[in-house]
């Protein structure tokens, strides 16, 4: 591998005491950067005042430049070096196109193979992986570091490649010790189980693997629950790579520091927040910089960062970050504000809830709050859902209509998402 994990953290800084240079001095090669890094000294860069002169990049900032002007301004790479593109993430704005060279691929590659080595993934295992195929990077990436790294792996993609009853009937076939996959169709996979009566949590599948979205601690349980395994979160960006993982001790992410320089900062100030407070997660990049350079680049997350935890393993080198998920939605129902995470979550708390769907809708000229549930079998629905009923008033003071669904019929209606929609704003 190009970098070797680190033995201290005396390693750690003298990494990026070497890089933070290098990378600083890169992007003042990009048009882009000229007024931003102008007066910037390179070798004064582990003085936390000159560091602070360099303007945090945000994501409005790339947004504003069209295509070719992105690929002219912003990136350094000529064309015969670039290996790939990767996609930029989200589902709002206008998404970019990030080149990535050959020589960025060998740690793009190194990010990935820690992820899997973090959350113990060995030879030993068969993966089935559910992540988009496609555009996005994370998918196929995932798939070639788990050949890289001797792992078997069936690219099963999400359902609108292999539709989820086929998923289903492949892990049952197959018998993959882990499953690889965004939590929200995890879940739609384990409904589409149900509603087939195959018994996921008795399968195979002893290991869950998870990224690319927030994973709340209900989701988590109800995964547990719903496949009989153990949870792991990864943590990425495609600005940056796949950055850290959870290891066995699950008390957050172990960030890759000897690849990334990291900085949590104070949401108004800017100013660098002490252990455990919470801020907005900064980082530049100190290897994979050849195409884009970015340069204290607002990840978007809020998060809180410790020095170390739990754990005595060759991750345990690296500080922790915990994610305090990105900035949610919400609805607004006659003035009130309901959080799409906190009534998630709220939900999912209930063992009998196999899936949901939360609509606004307008019924006789007024905002409506319709929640339509599905439940697992042997559940007293109607008990649980006038418990239900009664507690969302109580919790987030709006009066719901409950519809009870049979079993499957939201995991078909999801099918085609990469995300299940369970929050849908359907007002006239």
């Amino acid at each position: 591998m190009p970098l070797p994990l680190p033995k201290s953290a005396r390693d750690i800084e003298e990494i990026q005491r070497k890089r933070l240079p290098l990378a600083v001095a890169q992007a003042k090669k990009a048009p882009f950067f000229k007024d931003r890094l102008a007066g910037i000294d390179v070798t004064k860069l582990d003085d936390p005042a000159e560091w602070a002169k360099i303007p945090i990049l945000e994501k409005e900032d790339l947004r504003a430049l069209s295509a070719s002007s992105f690929m002219s301004d912003f990136n350094l790479a000529p064309r015969g070096e670039i290996m790939e593109y990767w996609r930029s993430g989200g589902s709002t704005g206008k998404p970019l196109f990030y080149p990535r060279t050959f020589e960025d691929m060998k740690y793009m590659f190194l990010g990935f193979r820690r992820g899997l080595s973090c959350a113990g993934v060995r030879k030993r295992d068969s993966v089935h992986i559910s992540f988009p195929l496609g555009i996005h990077p994370v998918g196929h990436m995932y798939a070639r570091v788990c050949q890289q790294a001797g792992v078997g792996v069936n690219w099963a993609g999400s359902g609108a490649s292999t539709p989820s009853a086929v998923q289903v009937q492949l892990i049952e076939s197959l018998k993959p010790t882990v499953w690889m996959g965004m939590s929200s169709y995890g879940l739609h996979l384990a409904n589409q189980a149900e509603a087939m009566g195959f018994d996921l949590a008795g399968s195979s599948v002893e290991k869950v693997i998870c990224s690319a979205e927030p994973l709340s601690k209900a989701k988590r349980e109800k995964l547990e629950r719903s496949w009989g395994a153990e949870v792991y979160d990864l943590f990425g960006m495609t600005e940056a790579c796949l950055m850290g993982g959870e290891d066995a001790a699950h008390d957050g992410f172990r960030i890759w520091t000897d690849m990334f320089h990291i900085e949590v900062l104070d949401l108004e100030s800017r100013q660098p927040v002490g252990v455990g407070e919470t801020g907005t997660l900064v980082v530049t990049p100190l290897w994979s910089f050849n195409a884009t350079p970015f340069i204290r680049w607002n990840s978007g997350d809020i998060v809180s960062h410790y020095p170390g935890g739990a754990g005595n393993g060759p991750f345990s080198v690296f500080p922790i970050v915990k994610h305090t998920h990105r900035t949610s939605g919400f609805f607004k129902v006659r003035g009130v504000n309901i959080n799409h995470s906190e009534f998630e979550d709220f939900l999912f708390g209930y063992d009998g809830v196999q899936d949901f769907k939360a609509e606004i809708v307008t019924v006789k000229d007024l905002d409506r709050l319709r929640v339509s549930l599905e439940f697992r079998r042997g559940s007293d629905e109607s008990g649980l859902s006038t418990r239900i009923e009664t507690a969302i008033k109580q919790t987030f003071e709006v009066s719901p209509e409950i519809v009870i669904l049979e079993r499957g019929t939201l995991a078909a209606e999801f099918e085609s998402s990469v995300k299940a929609p369970r929050f849908q704003d359907n007002r006239d």
